[in-house]
């Protein structure tokens, strides 16, 4: 394990990726799944000479100073690649979701005014690649990365094979300041427009930093790369302790694949949203019930055994560092990985402090936090409840929008983080919900919808909820059911209406919801009902639903199927 004392905030990637490739040059570091089944493994020094290369043909596109290169594709070995180029070219990355709608992507190309598109892995069923093409803005070159959608008359300037064989290394990679421009990370936009947030090469580099201890980061260490890299989270979470730290990266060929490319990492370190572990446990309990668990854990020998049965069928039992972040997981989730050694540590933070914030300490676990602020954080409540928080990954500012960088700060440096929460006496943090996310009842009274929310979501039944009722005598709930849950309307009825009344015994009564509704439309990234980090967009589904709600309310009725 590399000693703490070796790396600093004034290190930057670029000069982690040298290092690496001199002392451990002929060791692997990505390995990337192929449609075959077989994988690629690109060694520390392949890395580096191909991101040389890269860099030495993006140089001689003579683009001006600093450009805006936009990186566009799912996870993959050579989009690290190619971000490194960037960096070494003296350029600035501008990653896109894949899934990113036609308007959110034209916007963003046009917001930023970008000089170059680099397709990587796309022109799958599951991205929006056909609709973003129909968008590119009129003569900006493209260049393809391997596995970037081919022969559909989309003419790029130049193919990676090409680059890699006519262009050589990069000798001389300019020293990268800091505080220089590295990324800009656009948020998803729940409302309004996206937001450019700036990120610098020390503000990339912090998370890293200051989690290196609580976590015990080596270069020995195993990570799987499969949510989006244009995400902050998978960018500082992955990517940047990847390089710094020296470990290896594997990758996600697909959906159906993911179970073995899972298997084939045996991550030491894993990071993924609440749904993903929730899945895990409802697929363990359909194979045996939570009540024969109880039983078998239980028992000395074979409940050990068990446990550790499931975490390697799980690939999960390598793991030394479960994260989970983006939104709650329920407790009674948390506990049972806990029940199965595995410490789930829950983290806290957002794209514009590079997701360097809060997270709860190994052992430290208390249901409802979020956790302490991690070294280097400040936090302070406001006296409306909000979290305001100084942290060392904070961002540089918004892109072209020097307003919005003023107004996100309090005449003290802190930021306004736009959650609202409460701390307890050895300063755990509870996000309470979102400030702007208040609405008000008939009756006057005011509605904090996520802590109802994230009570709904512990049952296994529900995939996504949404609490709302604007201008209604009480709050009502949308849902969409899980994956496989059964479709008998009657039986499921009675479920959710067992579970509608244990939360409202839970509620003030201002707070009980009137009735839930069982939308059959399932909510996506596409229909604009989740953003591409799979939070919900509220004025969207409120736009589709809230017209219905007189009508559901005189049903009289406790479950409501749309």
């Amino acid at each position: 394990m590399m000693n703490s004392t070796a790396i600093n905030y004034q290190i930057s990637p670029l000069e982690r990726l040298t290092y690496w490739a001199e002392v451990k040059g002929n060791d692997v570091y990505l390995t990337q799944p192929l449609a075959d089944g077989s994988v690629e493994e690109l060694t520390w020094a392949q890395v580096d000479d191909q991101a040389r290369r890269m860099a030495q043909y993006l140089r001689s596109l003579n683009l001006p100073e600093h450009s805006n290169i936009i990186l566009l594709g799912k996870n993959s070995a050579h989009w690290i690649v190619a971000d490194l180029a960037i960096w070494m070219a003296g350029h600035v990355s501008v990653p896109l979701y894949a899934t990113l709608s036609a308007e959110s992507a034209r916007y963003v190309m046009d917001h930023c005014e970008a000089q170059l598109l680099i397709v990587g892995k796309m022109g799958g069923q599951d991205d929006n690649w056909q609709q973003i093409r129909a968008v590119l803005p009129e003569g900006l070159p493209a260049v393809a990365l391997p596995f970037a959608p081919q022969g559909d008359d989309f003419q790029y300037q130049q193919q990676w094979s090409e680059i890699m064989t006519h262009c050589s290394p990069l000798q001389q990679v300019d020293e990268r300041d800091p505080e220089a421009l590295a990324t800009i990370i656009y948020t998803s936009g729940t409302t309004g427009k996206p937001k450019g947030v700036m990120h610098c090469f020390r503000s990339l580099c912090a998370p890293s930093m200051v989690t290196q201890e609580l976590w015990h980061t080596g270069s020995d260490d195993r990570m799987l790369s499969y949510l989006p890299l244009a995400h902050i989270a998978e960018r500082v979470a992955v990517e940047i302790p990847s390089l710094m730290f020296g470990f290896q990266l594997f990758f996600n060929h697909s959906l159906e694949t993911f179970p073995q490319d899972l298997q084939r990492a045996r991550p030491t370190r894993f990071f993924t949203v609440p749904r993903l572990w929730g899945k895990f446990y409802q697929a363990v309990c359909a194979k045996i019930s939570p009540a024969k668990q109880k039983v078998l854990f239980a028992l000395p020998v074979i409940g050990k055994q068990l446990k550790q049965k499931i975490l390697r069928q799980l690939g999960l039992d390598c793991v030394r560092a479960g994260l989970t972040g983006a939104a709650p997981l329920a407790a009674d989730i948390i506990n049972w990985y806990r029940t199965l050694g595995l410490d789930l540590l829950e983290v806290f933070g957002m794209t514009e402090n590079a997701a360097t914030s809060h997270s709860t300490r190994p052992g430290d676990y208390v249901s409802g936090y979020v956790g302490t602020p991690l070294p280097g954080v400040t936090c302070v409540i406001a006296d409306n409840g909000e979290v305001l928080t100084h942290s060392p990954g904070q961002m540089l500012g918004y892109y072209k929008n020097p307003q919005a960088t003023a107004e996100s700060y309090t005449a003290d440096g802190l930021f306004h983080t736009g959650d609202r929460g409460e701390l307890d006496s050895e300063g755990r943090l509870r996000i309470t919900g979102r400030v702007k996310e208040l609405f008000k009842t008939s009756k006057g009274k005011y509605i904090a919808p996520v802590p109802i929310e994230n009570r709904l979501a512990s049952s296994p039944l529900l995939e996504v909820v949404c609490v709302t009722g604007p201008g209604q005598p009480q709050p009502f709930v949308l849902a969409m059911l899980s994956p496989g849950v059964s479709q008998d309307e009657q039986a499921l009825s009675a479920e959710l209406g067992k579970l509608l009344d244990s939360v409202n015994a839970q509620l003030e009564e201002h707070e009980r919801l009137d009735y839930m509704v069982v939308t059959r439309d399932p909510w996506t990234i596409e229909s604009g009902m989740l953003t591409p980090t799979m939070k919900l967009r509220r004025d969207k589904i409120e736009e589709v639903y809230l017209g219905f709600a007189d009508q559901w309310r005189e049903q009289g009725r406790k479950v409501i199927w749309h």
